[in-house]
């Protein structure tokens, strides 16, 4: 039975007990999709555990300064964006929940998106964000800010997917409003069980989208026409499971039209806009400008080689015969990033193998040696290529060219990939190695999709490579 299809049979309960103010998060364990086989496509962690890795290992909220831009549905607001913490006039006791948490100033989003957020009257909001951007805390602060602790029901209703990313968002509340002591959480999750007949007394209610709905439509525990602050996370997680798509409309439905309706999407698919669109009403909309503009600080080359061994000629060449801070390499399978992980330790590098068969808190753990710099090189399949900021990095080599399930370039996860260098301003390199006529190929479409002239390298030549990479 699915995680959030748990339904409790409140007859046949073993154990009666009020909602938890606090979770016992040592009990918490986090699955990771272990996939089969040799890491063919296919190597990238489901969207639920990726959202959980980078909650994990992109905990500073100043490290991110990802350029937004803010479509208001009112371009004559008011609203500004922030810069500081104070200019948001927190309650103290919330200020002090922030800075307590090492929050010394706002990221990108929430310098657009909480003055939108605690805004008066309130405002709806689609918002695009990463996880790791500080949209959790930016959304949580919101939450506390918004309810009233004299009021002993459920005021704010945040669903997540899955039932770990909704003890994140939990314990970032309960950091945040450590000060806050009047001010209570409750879990709708799996496993928190409620007698039949309670109403819940806490303000903040956190839970994956089956059990909120029976908390609010089967047994009554939520009030939903009391909820004044909706917050839906991970919108393009939910809608890539089923049935949370449906529930999360059952849940919405119960609501009143004077709610105020937040989302949060990693990315901006149609499907995605399309479920925002029919939650969200009138929503003002912030959302990450394209990453293809960051292109302009990445030089991009192609080395042509005959078999594996050659790439791994070509690759110690490269790194050789430039200044390195550090790199990533993609691999298409496990196989091939263990051998090549297994040759470069032999040529006396330090190097960090991170696949999909790792369990989340492993692949967090190498991935906060490799940000620490106690590796220089991070040999990886697809699950690093989204969304992880590494300053350092400065080169990133294609080992293997993405391809679709249909053998077609995979123009998203190329973009993804090279998107790991020229970070925060600073000038990178992306170099892919073709192995053959259809990997020629596979690197024109790549050319003709982003209309880009990629030039070929030789890696062989000092004397070339110095002046290319210094040009």
């Amino acid at each position: 039975m699915s995680e959030d299809s748990w339904a409790l049979s409140v007859d046949q309960q073993e154990a009666k007990a009020p909602a938890l103010k606090h979770l016992n998060t040592k009990q918490k364990k986090t699955n990771s999709n272990v996939v089969p086989g040799d890491g063919e496509p296919g190597d990238e962690p489901g969207p639920a555990d990726q959202s959980l890795l980078h909650k994990m290992i992109r905990r500073s909220l100043v490290r991110n300064r990802n350029e937004v831009e803010v479509l208001q549905r009112d371009p004559n607001s008011p609203l500004y964006s922030v810069k500081s913490f104070e200019d948001l006039r927190l309650k103290p006791e919330l200020l002090n929940g922030v800075y307590s948490m090492g929050f010394n100033r706002p990221s990108r989003i929430q310098e657009n998106a909480l003055p939108m957020m605690l805004a008066q009257p309130p405002l709806n909001l689609i918002a695009q964000a990463q996880s790791g951007t500080g949209k959790t805390a930016a959304f949580s602060l919101a939450m506390l800010s918004h309810v009233d602790p004299a009021n002993k029901w459920p005021q704010c209703l945040c669903i997540s997917p899955t039932y770990e990313l909704a003890l994140q968002i939990g314990q970032v509340i309960e950091q945040m409003g450590k000060f806050c002591p009047d001010v209570e959480l409750a879990y709708a999750i799996r496993g928190n069980r409620m007698e039949r007949g309670t109403k819940l007394q806490q303000q903040i209610v956190i839970g994956t989208p089956g059990t909120v709905l029976d908390w609010c439509m089967k047994y009554k525990f939520i009030d939903p026409k009391k909820i004044t602050m909706f917050v839906l996370d991970e919108a393009d997680v939910m809608i890539a499971t089923q049935g949370h798509r449906d529930q999360s409309f059952r849940i919405h439905r119960q609501l009143t039209k004077d709610c105020q309706m937040l989302l949060f999407s990693a990315t901006f698919e149609e499907s995605v806009w399309g479920f925002a669109k029919k939650v969200i009403p009138d929503p003002n909309i912030i959302r990450l400008k394209r990453e293809e503009e960051t292109l302009d600080t990445i030089k991009q080359y192609y080395v042509v080689c005959k078999e594996e061994e050659d790439k791994f000629t070509a690759l110690c060449n490269l790194y050789g015969g430039i200044t390195i801070a550090q790199a990533i390499i993609f691999c298409r399978t496990r196989k091939t990033a263990a051998w090549l992980t297994v040759n470069l330790m032999k040529e006396g590098h330090q190097v960090a193998l991170l696949s999909g068969e790792l369990a989340v808190e492993q692949r967090a753990a190498v991935i906060e040696r490799y940000r620490n710099g106690k590796e220089k090189v991070l040999v990886t399949t697809n699950v690093c290529s989204r969304g992880i900021d590494v300053e350092q990095v400065s080169l990133v080599v294609n080992f293997d060219l993405p391809e679709d399930i249909d053998g077609n370039a995979d123009n998203e996860t190329y973009l993804h990939r090279i998107g790991r260098t020229g970070r925060f301003g600073k000038r990178g390199y992306a170099v892919s190695m073709v192995d053959s006529e259809h990997g020629m190929d596979i690197l024109h479409q790549i050319e003709t999709h982003f209309n880009r002239r990629i030039p070929k390298l030789d890696p062989s030549d000092p004397a070339e490579m110095e002046k290319e990479f210094n040009s």
